[in-house]
């Protein structure tokens, strides 16, 4: 997975609507960047550099896994669909919304297009009030100073007002709280933990992840699946029943939202695809006696990828003891959670297909996945 980069920008409006373009600004810069971690309030301020209407101010922190030089492109267009208009003078001019990256976790950048800190950040009140408010502590990596003392230090001493209005966090509209234990399930190399993680770390969920690296029997099923697959599958049953039944004991799922990246119900996908029989009859009466006694999600997704598509993240991922996953084997694992889904009528689950999406790598394919989750 990327590494998060973390971006303060300041957000500002003097014409028309001025709290609606930078609510839209907000939103588009969750959609298209990343998740807005913070909002200030909106500050009245007089126009700086020029005469012209007054101006909203705000500044959010955002966390994504573009670079502050692609973020900056990306703001760019956010400009241009808001009704930016950038003229050839070079003076200060009105605008419907006007967007600035004021520090970057990239630390010091000095491009033709771009330079990191904001170079005239400590002279702008307009700024350093909101930026303040939500991240006073934030030093600068040039001055060493704080906001808050950059604040307190600045020659400005323009006129600023705090309005009673407010900005929504756009996030806020995908209330996945409201299923308490949210489960991704997926085939392997579908991209499951990778989800589980981003939108435990968006929404301030409790996250579980399934642990079985240190599976001894793991390595030797896929050199020969016949032989281990019942100690293989016995040893993931008893792993997940005791680990699920820990983790869940520590939260109240009527308080904490919780995301895990597996349900043990996959423990007997697994062992329908992979025991004989017999095997298979003995497992099932375990298995029912440990699961029984589990809490379940409330809702549970699981995401389909083509077996073209996994055999191709499993080879990037590069562990050596799944390289040798036949493809046969993956179309079975597949259909085995398809009919699984089909046969739990009271379950609350959703199959949504991820075969051409990249939530790691493209805002807009993370944010089509939880708007298939809520709706």
């Amino acid at each position: 997975m990327k590494i998060t980069q973390v971006l303060h920008i300041s957000l500002g409006s003097n014409i028309g609507n001025r709290l609606d373009f930078i609510q839209k600004a907000i939103h588009e810069t969750y959609t298209t960047i990343g998740d807005v971690v913070s909002i200030s309030g909106i500050y009245q301020t007089p126009a700086w550099g020029f005469d012209s209407d007054d101006f909203y101010n705000a500044c959010i922190v955002v966390h994504t896994f573009y670079s502050t030089a692609e973020v900056l492109d990306l703001l760019m267009k956010i400009e241009t669909l808001l009704g930016r208009k950038r003229g050839d003078a070079k003076e200060y001019q009105a605008r419907t919304i006007d967007l600035d990256i004021i520090f970057s976790s990239e630390g010091r950048i000095e491009t033709k297009d771009l330079i990191v800190p904001h170079p005239a950040l400590q002279d702008r009140r307009f700024v350093l009030e909101p930026l303040a408010e939500i991240a006073g502590k934030e030093e600068h990596p040039i001055l060493k100073q704080t906001v808050s003392q950059l604040l307190q230090n600045t020659t400005d001493t323009s006129e600023i007002n705090k309005t009673e209005e407010k900005l929504i966090n756009p996030k806020d509209a995908y209330r996945l709280s409201q299923f308490q234990y949210l489960t991704i399930e997926g085939n392997i190399g579908a991209g499951k933990t990778s989800l589980a993680k981003l939108i435990a770390g968006e929404f301030n969920a409790k996250l579980i992840l399934e642990r079985f690296a240190d599976n001894p029997f793991l390595p030797k099923f896929y050199e020969d699946m016949e032989r281990y697959a019942f100690p293989l599958e016995m040893s993931f049953l008893a792993d997940r029943y005791q680990r699920l039944q820990e983790d869940i004991a520590q939260f109240d799922l009527f308080t904490d939202f919780v995301v895990s990246d597996y349900d043990v119900f996959k423990s007997m996908i697994f062992a329908k695809v992979t025991l004989q029989e017999e095997e298979f009859i003995l497992y099932k009466r375990v298995f029912d006696l440990m699961y029984r006694n589990l809490a379940k999600p409330g809702m549970y997704i699981y995401l389909y990828q083509n077996t073209e598509r996994l055999l191709e993240n499993i080879k990037k991922r590069g562990r050596d003891y799944e390289q040798k996953i036949p493809a046969e084997y993956l179309d079975r694992i597949n259909k085995g959670y398809l009919q699984f889904i089909k046969s739990q009528s009271a379950f609350n689950a959703k199959i949504i297909d991820v075969s051409a999406l990249d939530f790691i790598a493209n805002r807009s394919d993370y944010i089509s996945i939880l708007e298939e989750i809520c709706n």
